[in-house]
């Protein structure tokens, strides 16, 4: 069952280029490029002391942490994309996971709500995180 939307959420995006060939239908395509774009949104159920849900900064820091790796690079030699077909929804799955983690850690009160990727204009991923919340 969908569980309500938390009532305070911020969003981050961070953009970068990176190649990429994808399995479709069992054939891989060629090698191409994109400028990706990926927008973060998390979410928590009140602010802080200082009226915020939490630094935009320390989201931004975190994200870039999380792709700056494939940045100008074949995202499939990359971990884990050099084991996994490296679409815009995996990306997005791999973005959603990995944030999660680091938010347990780093910034309990928030949470990942959803991640979208953009690999090329009108091209969209969404993956929507079922949350710790109820």
């Amino acid at each position: 069952m969908p569980h309500a939307a938390l009532p305070f959420a911020i969003e981050v995006e961070y953009e970068f280029a990176a190649a990429h060939a994808i399995v479709i239908a069992g054939e891989r395509e060629r090698m191409h490029g994109h400028n990706w774009r990926v927008v973060v949104s998390v979410g928590g159920e009140r602010l802080d002391g200082e009226e915020l849900l939490c630094d935009f900064h320390q989201i931004a820091h975190m994200l870039k942490e999380l792709l700056e790796p494939f940045s100008n690079g074949s995202l499939n030699d990359i971990p884990p994309f050099d084991r996994i077909n490296p679409t815009a929804e995996a990306l997005a799955q791999f973005v959603a996971q990995s944030l999660a983690t680091r938010l347990v850690h780093d910034q309990p009160s928030v949470q990942v709500e959803w991640v979208r990727v953009t690999e090329a204009p009108r091209c969209t991923a969404v993956v929507r995180v079922q949350g710790r919340h109820s």
